[in-house]
């Protein structure tokens, strides 16, 4: 009877491939997030395409809910589970709403400062889905691991960087056109957040080292 009630249970392992699949998107989207910062026709394209990515993560974070709730033994605490799954949305819902702001401002040029960003937000994705499926064995992986949270939370500082002189350099282009700097700054904020939700999701992937090692 044990042995059949089991089997009806989710793996273990079901929660790593959830965490890869969840990774993927963050990829996918800051590909698209890429592309809609080159401006042009792209940016509606590249809009829906990161609408459909944001989709698809929020499918994956309500599988990895579901599964929390219907496994007796999870791979590591229940709420770290939930943190790491939700700080992952959290990251390509604001690459959302970078997208939608653009889309309700009528942004068709961004400025270069706002492209390197969205070249930082894409190494910081391609980072992060690295990272993600070595969590299947912490012990192995965790000098590997704690480089490359290192590494994002380095990236976090450099975005923070570029965000900083192209918001200066925005105002001083903008002197006679205030809404001109309205609008760049909402697009530089919103960048911004997306990589402080990727310094979140190295966060929760050292706080998980620190706790199983």
């Amino acid at each position: 009877m044990l042995s059949w009630f089991r089997a009806l249970m989710p793996k273990e392992d079901r929660f790593f491939g959830l965490f890869d699949r969840h990774a993927a998107t963050l990829v996918d989207g800051a590909r698209a997030l890429v592309g809609l910062l080159e401006g042009g026709e792209a940016v509606p394209r590249c809009a829906r395409l990161i609408a459909q990515h944001e989709e698809a993560a929020d499918e994956i974070t309500r599988e990895s809910l579901s599964a929390v709730r219907r496994t007796f033994i999870t791979p590591f605490d229940r709420s770290d589970i939930q943190d790491l799954v939700t700080t992952l949305d959290d990251t390509i819902d604001q690459m959302q709403k970078t997208a939608k702001a653009a889309q309700l401002f009528e942004v068709s040029a961004f400025e270069p400062p706002m492209r390197e960003m969205g070249r930082i937000i894409l190494e910081a994705a391609t980072l992060t889905h690295e990272a993600v499926p070595l969590l299947r064995a912490i012990g192995q992986n965790a000098t590997r691991l704690n480089a490359l949270t290192e590494q994002v939370i380095q990236l976090e500082g450099r975005a923070d960087d570029v965000h900083n002189q192209g918001v200066k350099a925005l105002y001083q282009a903008s002197r006679s056109d205030p809404m001109a700097f309205i609008v760049g700054s909402e697009i530089y904020d919103h960048l911004e957040k997306v990589m402080d939700r990727f310094e979140d999701v190295a966060n929760r992937i050292s706080s998980i080292l620190v706790e199983h090692l």
